[in-house]
């Protein structure tokens, strides 16, 4: 597949390195021929240096020949002009990165179509609904719900008081009914998991269960659920404000922001929200503050390294829920390192989102994983496909991927050697990058 990117930032950047794993021709389109040539140097890819909305611009990156075009520049004026320039000029389909959710709305997704802009991506929005799920289920690192919870993905760091450490997963079998373990974080290693492996006492083991299921692996993974009523937020960027929206008005929120601007613009939107104008780098100030008081405390500053700090202070004052947004990709081990909780990378998410289509299966979801180059997918199984064929035992699944489970109509039903999917299944499967193409050949309809 032909793609073209526009916008070297760091999600166009992280989406050109996702395609180079695999036989994709990928140009990406930049101002900046500086930025362009370092991209170049580390990934097999076209650059050509113009603007996103210049025809000939457009034309030089051989857009008519192309099946995807994605606008992901600073600018959200430009992406969405640049998208509907692209369709003009023939490409396939146009991604257009979003900064206002009333692109979103219903009744102006019909006009934005016409106009040729076929999918909007908001990060921030994206970035939000983790930090609440970070607030709604206190004992998990990443938490992500399939098809409105019939299917739930938890990745739940585990500590040496947990009863299913130092267990092999032969062993914890009949313990592990209705929850499949699909992966295990162990430092930077992925292991995807066979009855023979063990979970550690320091592992971040992600596991697919439903409902019912929930509190159960709760309690076997060691961890005493609290309520969160008294939130703290350091920074009231896009991602905050989406947050707090999100969350609305059952619990106490205070948000320390050091632009009085955006403090006033906070305050008059958020009748229900004490805003305090200061610095979140004065950890004087977040003491006085009444952050030991605080059931959590979620930083969004647009300094990856001063969440980072902040979080790490939340954490010795004794607060059990800690969200750091971290932007830069090489600070997250560092994040893992200093035990912060849950990372939250918008660009990351967003480059995962748009992945998916590029792909020829039929994907309904895509999760990304923060501490891990792996990802989380939800494929809808298409008439006479290879996954539909046989038993799962009998399919010669990738080493690289592991089944977590179907969503079959209004049920959610966790994988077995003995399943057989069928047309229409929503199949829910971890991957690592090498086993995506694999998988895609067991999801497209023949």
């Amino acid at each position: 597949m032909k793609v073209v990117i526009a916008g070297a930032g760091e999600v166009g950047t992280h989406l050109a390195r996702m395609l180079s794993r695999e036989d994709h021709d990928i140009v990406l389109l930049d101002e900046d021929p500086e930025r362009l040539a370092q991209i170049s140097r580390e990934v097999d890819l076209m650059t050509v240096t113009g603007s996103a909305h210049s025809f000939a611009d457009l034309k030089e990156t051989g857009l008519n020949k192309a099946e995807l075009f994605v606008a992901v520049t600073p600018s959200e004026e430009r992406n969405v002009l640049a998208c509907s320039m692209a369709t003009y000029l023939g490409v396939g389909r146009t991604i257009a990165r979003i900064n206002n959710s009333e692109y979103l709305m219903e009744r102006y997704r019909e006009k934005l179509r016409n106009m040729g802009i076929h999918e909007l991506i908001y990060p921030e929005s994206l970035a939000a609904k983790e930090i609440v799920s970070s607030v709604k289920f206190t004992g998990t690192r990443q938490l992500f719900e399939f098809s409105g919870g019939k299917l739930i993905l938890m990745g739940i760091k585990l500590r040496a008081n947990a009863p299913i450490v130092d267990k092999t997963l032969e062993e914890l079998g009949p313990v592990l009914s209705e929850i499949v373990v699909v992966a295990i974080m162990r430092g930077h290693e992925n292991v995807i998991p066979s009855g023979k492996d063990m979970i550690r006492s320091g592992d971040i083991a992600y596991f697919v269960t439903n409902r019912s299921s929930q509190q159960r692996l709760f309690d076997l993974c060691g961890k005493d659920l609290f309520e969160v009523r008294n939130i703290m937020f350091l920074g009231g960027s896009r991602i905050a404000q989406k947050a707090i929206e999100k969350l609305g008005d059952q619990y106490r929120i205070k948000v320390i922001e050091e632009n009085k601007e955006r403090c006033n613009f906070l305050a008059d939107r958020f009748e229900n929200v004490l805003v305090i104008n200061g610095d979140g780098r004065n950890l004087d100030l977040l003491r006085e503050e009444g952050l030991a008081k605080m059931d959590a405390f979620i930083a969004t500053t647009g300094s990856s390294e001063v969440n980072l700090l902040s979080c790490h202070l939340a954490k010795s004052v004794g607060l059990k829920r800690t969200v750091a947004e971290v932007e830069n990709f090489a600070l997250i081990n560092t994040a893992e390192g200093l035990d912060i909780g849950t990372i939250v990378n918008k660009k990351l998410i967003a480059a995962s989102y748009i992945y998916r289509f590029t792909l020829n299966a039929e994907i309904s979801n895509v999760k990304c994983l923060t501490f891990s180059d792996a990802e989380v997918f939800e494929f809808i199984a298409k008439p006479g496909s290879r996954i539909t064929q046989k038993p799962v035992r009998e399919l010669d699944f990738p080493r690289e991927a592991k089944l977590g489970g179907i969503i079959r109509g209004d049920q959610g039903i966790i994988a077995s050697g003995n399943m057989e999917i069928r047309e229409g299944d929503k199949v829910v499967v971890f991957t690592l990058p090498s086993g995506i193409k694999k998988l895609e050949r067991f999801f497209k309809q023949p």
